[in-house]
This record gives structure tokens, sequence and C-alpha cells, in this order.
């Protein structure tokens, strides 16, 4: 008999079976009787405790080493009314839970309420805390959700970690925006949750730089990240700030481009060249290589790799010179303009 769990995953073998069919056709039978079956001692005695731990064996006196096989409804509610206990005990354990938290949610509501009048932007330095008020907030969401996500792609496990959140918050009708810088759209696991995000209505976009991480539930109240501290965030909740960080969000989502879920060469083409465009204007403003992959969210060798497509463009042979050349065109085009 296979088990696992606390009653176990029951499944009786086919040597019990046969037993038990043979013992269902005689009033009484013993171990001896089940050579009939072709069973040596050890398999027999096997079988019989498989059937007397079901209770579909029982012996015919006390003590006998003689069986009597028992009708299955019978022996079935002899196995499942300690299950049945057992599962209604648990049950009334989680409503005796759930009745203790939310007794506690008039004490915290009061508290949030008062914290929020009092510290409109609150710094958490705990990376878990900082998790656990985003799991508070996605649940409070009524509306909408704007992320922003710099840095290039995410972890696999971060990912996987916002999947359960965004599925729910999705499901419960609230509206999702998300952007990402552009060499996300070339990380497989970020490609895979932006498919799954999407079909169930969120949109996403991607831009090349200009991003800080935040996060905005509705419009009261925003998370914002730390450039020098990626364990910790700004809880803001004065609204003057949250809309202004609305404001810029939407103004870098106008300027984004919709993320795609197949690749499309000419966007691919047109999306290089933005990446190639704002490496060009960080060189002419003399930024070394590690500043600008790490404003672009992408690694220091992809950035070095575009950086010598650009000086063979320009004709540098020095990244200094390609700076300089740069920053020469650069105003060239703005005396152009005017």
């Amino acid at each position: 008999m296979n088990t696992s769990g606390p009653f176990g995953h029951i499944e009786l073998s086919q040597e019990a079976l046969r037993v038990f069919a043979f013992a269902a056709q005689r009033s009484v039978c013993g171990v001896k009787d089940f050579g009939a079956l072709g069973l040596d001692d050890d398999t027999a005695e096997r079988a019989l405790k498989e059937l007397l731990g079901m209770r579909l064996l029982s012996r015919a006196e006390s003590g006998s080493d003689r069986f009597t096989a028992v009708p299955p409804r019978t022996a079935a509610d002899r196995m499942l009314r300690p299950m049945e206990r057992y599962i209604r005990e648990q049950h009334e354990e989680v409503e005796r839970f759930r009745w203790m938290f939310e007794s506690l949610l008039p004490a915290y509501e009061s508290g949030w309420a008062h914290r929020s009048d009092a510290e409109p932007v609150e710094l958490i330095t705990d990376l878990g805390v900082v998790q656990e008020t985003i799991e508070e907030l996605m649940l409070s969401c009524h509306e909408e959700v704007l992320a922003a996500q710099p840095g290039g792609p995410r972890s696999p496990r971060a990912l996987e970690e916002a999947a359960e959140r965004d599925n729910r918050l999705l499901a419960r009708g609230v509206a999702m925006r998300t952007l990402y810088q552009h060499t996300a759209r070339y990380h497989q696991p970020t490609v895979e949750r932006v498919r799954r995000v999407t079909s169930l209505g969120a949109e996403v976009r991607t831009q090349s730089e200009g991003l800080c991480r935040m996060l905005i539930f509705d419009h009261r109240v925003a998370l914002l990240g730390l450039p020098d501290d990626p364990q910790a965030a700004l809880v803001v909740r004065e609204p003057h700030l949250i809309h202004c960080m609305r404001a810029f969000f939407d103004c870098c989502w106008r300027g984004a481009s919709p993320f795609p879920l197949a690749f499309d060469s000419a966007s691919a083409l047109r999306i290089s060249g933005e990446i190639q465009e704002s490496i060009a204007a960080m060189l002419s403003e003399g930024l070394e290589d590690k500043s600008i992959a790490r404003r672009l969210g992408m690694s220091v060798r992809s950035c070095q790799r575009h950086v010598s497509e650009i000086m063979k463009a320009v004709g540098a042979t020095s990244r200094f010179q390609a700076g300089y050349l740069l920053g020469q065109l650069r105003a060239e085009g703005a005396r152009g303009a005017e």
C-alpha cells in the first residue's frame, strides 16, 4: 500500500486486491488459504497487513488467524471518520486564525492612517519590509498600478515572485502599465512574463534610458527606489509628489515603444539605433563605459561593443576622440535647428 500526506495517498497493491476478492467469496479464510492464489507466505502476509490497515478485513474472532471480508462502504466509513474529523478541526483552526487577524485590522488601519498623515515620505531600509509593503499595496490597489523597472532584464527569481501578485491584481480588473528599458526585450524570461501579463490585459513598453525605479498605486501611494541602495525604498504618500511622479511616468510612457512579443527586424533595427544614439550622447558627455552600461541596463561588454561601432562610424581611434567628435556633431545639429 502506497501512502503519503497526513492520511496518505491510498493505493492497494495488486496482491491485496486479489486477496480481498478471494476473501469476499468466502465467509472466513486464513493466510494458508491464500496459497490458492499462487502467493508465497511473505507476500500473503503483506497483502493481509494492507487489508487489515484499510479495514477491509477483520478477524473472525479475537486473536484468531481467520479473517472475513468487510463491506467496502463499511470499511470506508471506518477509515473516513477520523479523516473528516481532522479536516473539520483544521477548518475550525483556520477560521479561528482568520477571526484573530480580522480583529486586528481596525487597529492596524488606524495606525496606518495616522502614519500616513504623519509621514508623507518614509524611508524603508529593509528589503523584507519593502517586499511586504509592495504585497500589501498590491492587495489594497483598486484602479491602476504603474511600474518603471530600469536596469535591463530582471532576474528570473524576481519575475517568478512577481507573477502571482500580477495575476491576482489583473484578475481583479486592476489596470497595469509597466516600463522597461530596451535591453529587456532580449531577455527570454522577461519576454515570457510580458506575454503572460499582456494576455491578461496589462500594457508594457520600453525606452532606452531616463527611468527611475518606481511603483505607483492608484493616486495615493508610491514606492521610489534608491540608486545607491537596491535594498531600500522611499514610500511616498504626499499627493502632490505622487501627482508629479505620475506625470513623469506618463511622459516616459508616451515616448516609449510597445514591447514586441515576436521578433521584428525593422523594430529591432530601430531600437538598436535608439540605444546607439543614447550611447553616443553619453559618450559626448564624457561618461565611462561602466556608467553608460548602468544607465542603459546592459552589460559593460555589450556597451563596449556598441562604443566600438560608434567609433568606427565617426572615424575615431579612441573614446576621447569619439566623444569630442560626437560633441561637435551635436553642437552643429543644435545650431542648425535654431
